[in-house]
């Protein structure tokens, strides 16, 4: 992928510049130039990160949006899988849309590593099967209190903010999984 996003701007450098018919400017010319010298295309073009706080302030922005089985889209509802799919998916990043899928997705993380914008995953409502089945995003860590806003099938019935130590969540914890 960053290799052809590399070689598109290579080209889309080249066939502006044709276009123009003008010299290439010293800041383009000096891309072309690290394109063609660098050893990877990393080497070029800095790595995209997304702000943590415009991720959570869009996801803010959808609280109260009633829960719905199997929807990712804030017209009908969310579940909660659909929710965070929605959210990042906004930003350019392809997650699962599963809550499942999330536990082999990104880089996991141990709880105390946790940072805000990472995918808190839990179990689903039986605490027994340690196998995910709900899913949020860690909105806020203050000390050991951690918050996470989600799309609750529960007394919320819609997306949420939550605390960790709220009802049964600490008990159904599995783990966090970084995808920023």
């Amino acid at each position: 992928m960053k290799k052809h996003l590399s070689i598109f701007c290579f080209l889309f450098i080249i066939a502006a510049t044709a276009q123009a018919q003008t010299t290439v400017p010293v800041q383009y010319q000096q891309l072309v130039d690290k394109l063609i010298k660098a050893q990877s295309p990393a080497d070029v073009i800095p790595q995209q990160t997304e702000s943590p706080n415009r991720l959570l302030e869009f996801a803010k922005s959808m609280l109260g949006i009633r829960y719905r089985t199997a929807s990712s889209s804030p017209s009908r509802g969310f579940d909660c899988s659909g929710f965070v799919n929605y959210v990042f998916s906004n930003f350019g990043f392809k997650v699962p849309r599963s809550s499942r899928e999330f536990a082999t997705s990104g880089e996991d993380k141990s709880l105390a590593e946790a940072k805000i914008g990472d995918v808190i995953l839990f179990t689903g409502t039986n605490s027994r099967s340690r196998t995910p089945g709900h899913v949020g995003i860690i909105y806020s860590i203050n000390g050991d209190e951690v918050r996470f806003i989600h799309s609750s099938s529960g007394n919320a019935k819609g997306v949420t903010i939550s605390s960790l130590d709220e009802g049964f969540y600490k008990k159904r914890f599995l783990k966090v999984v970084s995808i920023l």
